[in-house]
């Protein structure tokens, strides 16, 4: 895309290309590390496992997909040595997924990329702009109390 069609973009296609860019370098950046096996619905899940795990079922509602596609994800993830599963603490049928030693590395790795990315953003528009258009940004997502179920990215 040209810079004209850039500047006839609304906030909602801004928003979306922002977030793209973001995600697409912090997954390009994870696969120089070694993480090239991690993909944005990952960084999903371990959001909401850190730091004290969690049950398929409970990762199903969260990321609204089924419990089948959970445990697919699962297998996915503790074949590659992110995640295991291990005994609920209370449910003796139960089974926690938890980060592993290598899933805490990616979500390490991420954090200092994730904050690379938004410095550097800051440095082209301004460090005083970028506090200003979090803050915006923030009133704006705690401000609507829609039925909508929002989810953190990464």
């Amino acid at each position: 895309m040209n810079q004209e069609v850039f500047n006839e973009l609304d906030l909602t296609s801004l928003l979306s290309l922002s977030f793209s860019k973001a995600i697409n370098e912090l997954h390009d950046r994870l696969s120089e590390l070694g993480f090239g096996d991690i993909r944005p619905v990952h960084g999903f899940m371990f959001k909401y496992i850190t730091p004290n795990g969690a049950t398929g079922i409970e990762l199903a509602e969260y990321l609204g997909i089924t419990k089948q596609a959970v445990s697919i994800m699962v297998d996915y993830l503790e074949k590659n040595g992110y995640v295991m599963r291990k005994a609920h603490p209370t449910d003796k049928r139960g089974k926690i997924i938890i980060l592993t030693e290598r899933g805490w590395l990616v979500v390490q790795a991420k954090e200092k990329i994730l904050t690379d990315i938004e410095a550097r953003w800051g440095e082209n528009i301004g460090i005083e702009r970028m506090q200003m258009l979090k803050e915006d940004l923030t009133k704006l997502v705690n401000g609507d109390k829609s039925s909508i179920k929002i989810r953190p990215v990464w």
